[in-house]
């Protein structure tokens, strides 16, 4: 699983947005996008094994590409997060980062990242 957090910060910083809303998504039906500690590279392989374990590459599966477990993965792990801006950065635990999930690969793969201003309304 990649980090991709620079790439993120990167997408943040040119927003120039101080305080708001970073929305990763993965438009991939077989891939997915996670927060989650990336300081250690075993815990990535560890989550892959764990989800692997959940959910075999190799079972009675009907679809026709052959795939279904990495269809599964991928929605056990969503194709999206939101994560907060604050001071023009993401505001995050030390060890935590952004994580791209292939599950049906190596491929020609990507990530979009958008940020948006954070407005504070209320309800009445």
């Amino acid at each position: 699983m990649p980090d991709i957090t620079r790439q993120v910060e990167d997408v943040v910083a040119r927003a120039g947005v101080a305080s708001g809303i970073c929305f990763v998504h993965v438009p991939h039906t077989t891939a997915g996008v996670g927060f989650n500690e990336t300081h250690d590279p075993d815990v990535a392989r560890d989550i892959l094994h764990s989800l692997s374990d959940l959910v075999p590459a190799a079972r009675d599966y009907r679809d026709a590409e052959g795939n279904a477990g990495a269809h599964a993965r991928a929605m056990l792990v969503g194709s999206r997060v939101l994560l907060p801006v604050r001071d023009g950065r993401l505001a995050s635990g030390t060890w935590q980062g952004v994580l791209f999930c292939e599950f049906d690969g190596p491929g020609r793969r990507r990530a979009g990242a958008s940020v948006v201003t954070e407005t504070v309304s209320r309800l009445q």
